[in-house]
């Protein structure tokens, strides 16, 4: 098994191919040749002897759209699979299955620019001004022309002091508080029931849903004041534009689909979505989350969101692929890791990603990715999955050494272009995913980035309106973009507010949601709250901020209220063991007064110095796969001097 070293990375970029000589050796420079002679080889012979389901891809939400639509092409050409998935599997899955189950495609259905110019900002289960905080400047715009503000989230946040009004709710209880907003909207007679009867189905088993949700009842549960849901409720039905914002406290939840389709339903019950200045918006954490589901990096959608089990679908794209594509859906990025349980998955390539770190109870996943035959990581930097790996691929997809394409939360594809040369012997992404083809059977050869997206273009229509040329001259396009005459609308399913019926087309479905609270129940022996996200000053699991000085940078510490940090006696920068179920990890104290009593915080971006995912809890959404990690429960025990 491989062994894991626990010193603190200094991470640098990586210049050289490595490969490792048996499972027990170190890490070892190698040629280019001998490295892609090896991964192919490996590749091969875990699709020889176990088929081709014993293979996987995980590919990059950081990494351009190009890339993506390569490494899918890998996966179901090369190696006859649609195992292929990425982080968004962590982060928003449930909202592409909760938003596609709506309105047929997974996509926020707003622009940035719609936030200047609404009336009510919802930011629920959201903290934008450090998770995005570029997308903040659009809503900083929008207050100060006029707009109010409504945060949604278990802390008070730095988001929410911007809010005219914050709703503290307890972690796991968004159902509750959305069902009760809803049921206050139907009796206060608030509803848009021109656009129910119009546009949507099911209002009636919705009404008959939420209707034992009071404010009182709710109020019990959530912990929110039955007159601040009110506030809310009466507030955005009356808005005459609304915009419904989430981010991972909506989605890291076992049942993140079902809260996303809370959500989605007050959007209906109030018409508040396919107008300019109302809608939904996930907003995504990485430069292209959305851009990798859209290229068809997961495991039941063709490029464009096309659905691989349509066999009108896959006939198109076998035709221009000249290959058989497997008529099911492929592992989710969690069903990979329970399939490396079962010694089912035999071999991974990793393009950009570092799950040793980033998944839900962590140890488990490293112990899970030891036990490969064959692991190949295609990567900028030496991350604690790389160190575990066979084969090391030094790439180019830091930003400003690539051509291609990204495209952001409000679906906007836009030109990324190489300014700087790689360092060392790094080769592009693409350029690596073809010649590692190329040792498979495959004589795959592109020129160039605009290559791969025309050939992209011809094969998912939500694209094929968007030329480079047009991209540059317009500064980026939002999809869909079906045809190279018209410009794109800014907002999605404008379709939704037509009079006739064969316009509108689909009926957007309420979702028929319950009440789930979290797996990992608080107790007398576990009594706190453990909620996770992120900071401004860092990013992910550290790899690319990690090493870089800081004046904001505090390093890892978990995040007591007044109130705890005295119950347990400790102050700010004491060392104390903060225990879960899964695991535990020694870390310091800060006081935080955005928090209430029972609740902690911390992040995941320092796990070389505080494996926060060691303590979280794989409860995974069984519609979309993501894990709860928003949600366990730990106790904090104060160290003994000397210890």
């Amino acid at each position: 098994m491989r062994k894991r070293d626990r010193t603190k990375q200094n991470y640098t970029r990586l210049t050289h191919p490595l490969v490792r000589d048996g499972k027990g050796g170190p890490l070892r420079r190698a040629s280019w040749d001998e490295a892609l002679d090896r991964a192919g080889e490996g590749f091969r012979r875990a699709r020889e002897d176990h088929g081709p389901d014993a293979f996987a891809m995980l590919s990059c939400a950081r990494a351009t759209n190009e890339m993506n639509y390569v490494a899918q092409k890998f996966t179901r050409v090369v190696m006859g699979t649609n195992n292929v998935d990425s982080c968004n599997r962590t982060c928003h899955a449930p909202s592409v299955a909760g938003l596609s189950a709506v309105f047929g495609s997974g996509g926020g259905t707003s622009s940035y620019e719609e936030v200047e110019h609404t009336d009510l900002i919802v930011m629920w289960g959201s903290n934008a001004r450090f998770a995005h905080p570029i997308f903040f400047q659009h809503v900083l715009r929008g207050i100060r022309g006029g707009a109010r503000m409504y945060a949604v989230d278990p802390r008070r946040t730095s988001t929410a002091e911007w809010a005219e009004s914050w709703l503290g709710l307890n972690v796991g209880t968004d159902i509750p508080l959305a069902h009760a907003v809803g049921r206050e909207i139907i009796h206060a007679g608030l509803v848009n029931h021109a656009f129910v009867e119009r546009a949507t189905s099911g209002f009636e088993e919705y009404a008959a849903l939420v209707e034992p949700w009071t404010l009182t009842a709710a109020q019990k549960v959530t912990g929110v004041p039955a007159a601040a849901i009110r506030d809310l409720a009466h507030a955005y039905a009356r808005a005459e534009r609304a915009q419904l914002c989430w981010t991972l406290g909506i989605t890291e939840h076992h049942n993140g689909t079902d809260n996303v389709r809370a959500l989605i339903n007050l959007s209906l019950l109030t018409g508040h979505v396919g107008r300019f200045g109302s809608g939904v918006q996930p907003l995504r954490g990485q430069n292209n989350v959305q851009g990798g589901g859209d290229m068809g990096a997961i495991p039941n959608r063709l490029p464009g969101f096309q659905d691989i089990l349509d066999p009108g679908h896959r006939a198109k794209f076998e035709t221009a692929w000249d290959a058989v594509i497997q008529p099911r859906y492929g592992m989710t990025l969690t069903e990979m890791f329970e399939a490396m349980e079962a010694g089912e998955l035999r071999a991974v390539y990793c393009i950009g990603e570092n799950p040793a770190q980033s998944e839900a109870d962590s140890e488990q996943a490293m112990r899970r990715l030891a036990a490969l035959d064959h692991l190949v990581v295609q990567d900028i930097f030496l991350t604690r999955t790389a160190e575990m790996a066979d084969v090391v691929l030094p790439a180019t997809a830091a930003w400003a050494e690539t051509d291609g394409t990204t495209t952001n939360s409000e679906r906007r594809v836009q030109r990324v272009r190489a300014a700087v040369t790689p360092p060392g012997e790094a080769r592009e992404d693409i350029d690596i995913l073809c010649d590692v083809a190329g040792r498979l059977g495959h004589d795959w050869k592109f020129d160039g980035a605009e290559a791969v997206w025309n050939e992209l273009r011809a094969l998912s229509p939500d694209h094929f309106g968007m030329t480079y040329d047009r991209l540059e001259e317009h500064q980026g396009l939002q999809w869909p973009c079906p045809d190279l005459e018209r410009l794109p609308s800014s907002f999605l399913h404008a379709r939704l507010w037509e009079r006739d019926e064969a316009a509108r087309g689909r009926r957007a479905p309420f979702g028929l949601v319950e009440h789930d609270p979290p797996v990992d129940l608080t107790d007398e022996e576990f009594p706190i709250r453990l909620t996770t996200g992120r900071r401004l000053d860092s990013y992910n699991t550290g790899v690319q901020s990690g090493s870089f000085a800081s004046p904001l940078r505090r390093g890892e510490y978990v995040e007591l209220c007044p109130e705890d940090a005295e119950r347990y006696g400790v102050v700010v920068g004491e060392q104390v063991r903060v225990v879960s179920r899964r695991g535990s990890v020694t870390a310091p104290v800060w006081v935080d007064t955005g928090l209430r009593p029972g609740l902690a915080f911390m992040t995941m971006h320092f796990p070389d110095e505080v494996d926060t995912n060691a303590l979280t809890i794989e409860a995974n959404c069984p519609i979309a796969g993501t894990a709860e990690f928003k949600a366990s429960a730990i106790r904090i025990e104060k160290q003994r001097v000397g210890s």
